[in-house]
């Protein structure tokens, strides 16, 4: 992908917000109802447990009204919604029913890049920035309990409901976005699917051996485009899907585990909602300071993989 282009309108994330669902299913629960154990699941995922419950839109409309609350913003001034899902509610329409719940007037519209769909909307909102708009929301939502099959072993410990979305406004300057990079293998879409009306079907080696390559890949390149280093990164927002799989990754692009946003421990794969859950708790713990260099990067079926660089706050570090 092309470097951001000097001149070019950037934007800042001013607002963030979370949505779970109250019902949270636990390893033990999970034991109750297959062959399977709470170690044997943390040991091969990290995930102690997860929020099963809600739809995409009611969700969205939760964690979209806390990101324009903590804004300052009335839902009248946004110019746009980007909602990225994997598991909408309805065949379309999904952002506009968030948009008029929000009491929104704006264009908007589904993106469907499954796990990686966060950062891709957020880098289509960014780019909404750099053609005119002042602000933009970005929702990350995902019920994939409604595709998992209960029965699998392989599959039902992962997947979870969870919903994150954040505000971006438009500054004079570059912005946040430094660097980013959108991805795909549609050679890979076997080893990671679900038809529609079907279940998630995996091949978790595979994925796992494919998902740490083409995550670093992603990573390597918004960082050169950046023009930054490994070193240089305070935080990583990666997407939760395998404790082994981001420390893996971290291990490959020399970013140490202690500077990784985790949540999956207690959220379990949300998907679309993965990299915001785990930026809001970030966030929330006061780990990322003004200046700061945060590296989001993600893949999902498809195979998709995104990733982009941000100076948190913007600006130029002195």
């Amino acid at each position: 992908m092309p470097a951001i282009r000097p001149g070019t309108k950037g934007g800042v994330i001013s607002g963030w917000g979370i949505a779970l669902p109250e019902k949270v299913l636990t390893n033990h629960e999970l034991a109750e109802m297959m062959d399977t154990s709470d170690e044997w699941i943390v040991a091969r995922t990290g995930i102690h447990e997860r929020r099963i419950g809600g739809s995409t839109i009611g969700l969205s409309v939760e964690s979209g009204r806390q990101a324009l609350e903590m804004a300052g913003l009335d839902p009248s001034r946004i110019d746009g919604l980007v909602l990225a899902t994997t598991t909408p509610d309805k065949q379309w329409g999904n952002a506009a029913a968030v948009q008029n719940e929000l009491g929104m007037r704006c264009g908007a519209f589904d993106v469907n890049a499954a796990c990686s769909g966060f950062v891709y909307a957020l880098v289509c909102g960014h780019g909404l920035i750099a053609m005119g708009a002042d602000r933009v929301l970005v929702i990350g939502t995902d019920t994939l309990s409604r595709i998992t099959d209960w029965d699998d072993r392989g599959t039902a410990p992962l997947f979870a409901d969870g919903s994150g979305a954040v505000v971006i406004e438009s500054v004079d300057g570059p912005g946040q976005l430094l660097g980013w990079d959108l991805d795909a293998d549609g050679s890979l879409l076997s080893i990671l699917q679900a038809e529609v009306g079907g279940y998630i079907r995996m091949e978790g080696k595979e994925v796992f051996r494919r998902a740490v390559r083409i995550m670093v890949d992603s990573a390597e390149k918004s960082m050169a485009h950046a023009g930054i280093s490994a070193d240089d990164v305070a935080l990583i927002v990666p997407h939760q899907a395998n404790v082994r799989i981001i420390d893996a990754a971290c291990q490959r692009l020399g970013i140490p585990m202690e500077r990784a946003a985790v949540v999956l421990d207690k959220t379990g794969n949300t998907s679309s909602a993965s990299i915001p859950l785990a930026l809001a708790d970030a966030l929330d713990n006061g780990r990322v300071a003004n200046g700061d260099l945060v590296l989001f990067v993600g893949f999902g079926g498809g195979m998709t993989a995104a990733s982009c660089v941000v100076r948190w706050g913007g600006g130029v570090d002195d």
